[in-house]
């Protein structure tokens, strides 16, 4: 289980595993053989070094997304608040907030990933919020949704192309009012 754990303003890469009866915790790049026991539903006993730590960790509701888990982690030491969540849907929530989505008319990758399907054809007329192409992105299926009401007036990308980041997809015309 690979995971970010965000404690304040600092970033850390998490992840255990259990090989052959014996939990492996890479912090950081750093490889550190851990035991823990399970003491309480919430209350833990770890063995770092031959050291004893017990930890009390508390879920806590920071956000709607379902991806952020946030807690309280409380030891003789204090306690810390901390979310995880997993790498790649970090990195690609960061990319979607940095990049815009068009450019104009034109829709581009806003990460590079491959075009899976499109629900729409060249010249068809589409409601906002209307599903117009799915792009596999770090093996994520994102689904794009018209932003507006328009028409498709070009697809400049086929089914099943390998996209670089801003590559452009299609152009969505609004539609004339009367």
């Amino acid at each position: 289980m690979k995971r970010t754990l965000v404690i304040g303003k600092e970033t850390h890469e998490l992840e255990m595993y259990r090989h052959g009866g014996k939990v492996t915790m890479i912090w950081d790049g750093e490889e550190i053989p851990v035991d823990i026991y399970r003491v309480e539903p919430t209350s833990y006993s770890l063995i770092i070094d031959k050291r004893s730590i017990g930890v009390n960790i508390d879920r806590l509701r920071i956000s709607e997304d379902p991806d952020l888990h946030g807690f309280r982690g409380s030891f003789y030491a204090g306690a810390y608040e901390f979310t995880l969540q997993d790498p790649k849907k970090r990195l690609l929530a960061e990319a979607m907030a940095k990049s815009p989505q068009t450019g104009g008319n034109l829709m581009k990758a806003q990460m590079p990933g491959k075009l899976m399907k499109y629900f729409v054809r060249e010249g068809e007329e589409v409601d906002e919020g209307h599903p117009l192409f799915i792009l596999e992105a770090m093996k994520m299926e994102n689904e794009y949704r018209a932003v507006k009401s328009g028409r498709v007036t070009r697809i400049h990308a086929p089914e099943g192309a390998s996209l670089e980041i801003y590559a452009p997809i299609m152009t969505l015309e609004p539609l004339e009012t009367p």
